[in-house]
């Protein structure tokens, strides 16, 4: 076999594995394979970023939607840090990504050379597989190598490449390693099986508590909860799983839930958790049996002591556990929380339909919905936008993407990009609230350059608002949660996309319109009233907490804050 470049060898061998995309910025420790890169470019496109968090954001996200490989990729030092926060993303919502980054030449490695840092002790708390080649033979068998890894544990690999070994030559004729993975499968024995079934049967009020993990079992979960008539409870990751209008739907759980959701886990006497580590444990039952499927035996009971563990995937377990119950005559505890439900919603839609001024998020979420297209992919960013998108903006069969377990601000945007990237057909809605939009706005110049045409809905409020909620939550007086008043329309025009700057009740459904009928990329900056995101269930701890805040803002400022502590009150009874 002829002598080829490394950067060559390895370029298609990521071909080969069906990537297509690589998020980054060139430099000068990646240079050489920069170039092998950009003789392929039909075949496998670099996307360049502003900052290598986006990057690496970027690729955590498309993973998360596809399945398949996200790639990133950065220079030794300054890139490779920059990319920490959007690997730890990946880590923790358990997605495969690949981080190529460079390393000063091999001669220079270990001298304190400019820009070398120890790039595989940063990596080694985030990274299921963490190498640096030494010599150009080894490049073609650690690529396969950490690629498999990041598949078989939906985790990070790391490999660490000094730039010099990109352009050396050799064959690559004797392989230790193949270009392939094979994917498990593995199903509940059948005794656990029988004891799940027997807990079922002797439930009165059973309910499903599922996550993300129960994304491709969508109709198996709604056939399960009709014959154990049980309702059905979404994390936030769960989000989209079944519709939300979906008459056994209660919508989330936890801080940004719903109250009949909280009611419901309450009084539940048997919990099935499918697909999800729910971490809230505060929000989950005391003494009742439960029952957990999950495809990782490792999970079962990690964050809930559960009766009985079904390890296994969510489709077929479901199915099978549907085929041996027999059918629930008592639909009591259903229907019970079905009413609720309706309730719940019919408040909510009068919170959405509102016309007062001024303008607050879930009238900006009523608008949306009407604009919002079948099979769309909402990137939602984190903070109070989180509760505004979980609460009021119903999904169907959309697609939901956000930073889970690491919960990043910031993560809207690059999630937007990956979606677009990942599905140009699609409509692609970014919603952030200003704080988290301002820490990554710098690459909605890379949409305009990529001519991707997403849409930024930016709930523009001049403040860190989750923050200075929380803080009132605690009892304290706010500071430094002001952000500043920032147009972020005229920065959208100033980048070269469409910028739609809101401020009045009349021009929210007419600019929204006339935003979402272009085909560029186009930010959508809408003014908000602060507003705190109440949880659907307010303790008694939080609501004494908020009254000693109430009491201090009146003594510092004279200010009577009263209607968000009008609204608590209004909730807790």
């Amino acid at each position: 076999m002829a002598e080829q470049r490394t950067g060559q060898i390895l370029v298609d061998l990521l071909v080969n594995w069906g990537v297509r995309h690589v998020y980054g910025l060139p430099g000068d420790s990646i240079n050489e394979l920069i170039e092998d890169l950009r003789k392929r470019q039909e075949e496998i496109e670099f996307v360049q970023v502003r900052h290598e968090e986006t990057g690496a954001l970027a690729a955590s996200s498309y993973a998360k939607l596809t399945g398949e490989l996200g790639v990133c990729m950065s220079i030794a030092g300054p890139g490779g840090i920059h990319l920490l926060n959007g690997l730890y993303d990946a880590k923790a919502d358990k997605a495969p990504v690949l981080a190529i980054v460079g390393q000063v030449n091999s001669e220079e490695v270990g001298t304190g050379a400019f820009q070398e840092i120890n790039l595989e002790k940063m990596f080694d708390d985030v990274a299921v597989f963490n190498k640096r080649a030494q010599t150009e033979k080894q490049l073609p068998d650690l690529l396969n190598q950490a690629i498999r890894e990041a598949y078989t544990h939906k985790g990070v690999a790391v490999l660490v490449v000094p730039d010099d070994l990109f352009a050396k030559k050799h064959s690559y004729d004797v392989k230790l390693t193949s270009k392939s993975y094979y994917r498990p499968e593995i199903s509940p024995q059948p005794r656990h099986l029988d004891e799940a079934k027997t807990l079922i049967q002797n439930a009165n009020k059973p309910l499903i508590l599922a996550g993300k993990g129960a994304s491709e079992a969508k109709t198996e979960l709604i056939n399960f909860a009709e014959k154990i008539k049980s309702p059905i409870i979404l994390s936030l990751l769960g989000k989209g799983v079944i519709p939300d209008h979906h008459p056994y739907c209660l919508g989330q759980h936890g801080q940004l839930g719903t109250k009949p959701a909280y009611h419901a886990m309450k009084e539940c006497d048997l919990l099935i958790l499918v697909g999800t580590q729910f971490p809230y444990r505060d929000f989950l039952p005391d003494e009742v049996n439960a029952v957990q499927i999950d495809n990782k035996p490792e999970h079962l009971g990690k964050y809930y002591p559960i009766t009985v563990g079904l390890a296994g995937d969510a489709k077929e377990t479901l199915d099978k556990l549907t085929s041996i119950i027999p059918e629930n005559e008592d639909a009591s505890y259903l229907e019970k929380y079905q009413e609720k439900m309706k309730k719940w919603s019919v408040s909510l839609q009068e919170d959405k339909r509102s016309s007062k001024e001024p303008l607050h998020a879930p009238q900006v979420m009523y608008h949306l919905e009407e604009v919002m297209k079948p099979n769309a992919v909402i990137s939602a960013d984190v903070g109070n936008v989180t509760v505004w998108v979980s609460r009021y903006l119903p999904l169907i069969d959309q697609r939901f993407l956000i930073s889970g377990w690491l919960a990043t601000m910031g993560s809207g945007l690059p999630g937007a990009l990956a979606a677009q990237k990942a599905y140009p057909e699609r409509q692609v809605v970014g919603i952030s609230g200003d704080g988290g939009f301002s820490m990554v706005m710098h690459d909605f110049a890379t949409a305009v350059q990529q001519q991707l045409p997403i849409k930024m809905v930016v709930l523009n409020n001049s403040k860190i608002a989750m923050i200075k909620y929380e803080q009132e939550q605690l009892g304290h007086l706010n500071y430094q949660t002001d952000l500043g008043d920032v147009d972020f329309a005229k920065f959208a025009e100033a980048c070269g996309g469409e910028g739609y700057r809101i401020e009045t009740y009349e021009d929210l459904s007419t600019k929204m319109k006339q935003a979402f009928l272009s085909k560029k990329p186009a930010i959508i900056d809408v003014v908000i009233e602060d507003q705190a995101p109440l949880p659907g269930h307010i303790d008694y701890q939080s609501a004494a907490n908020f009254s000693k805040y109430i009491i201090k803002n009146f003594f510092e400022s004279g200010d009577l804050d009263l209607p968000d502590m009008k609204e608590a009150v209004k909730r807790l009874y």
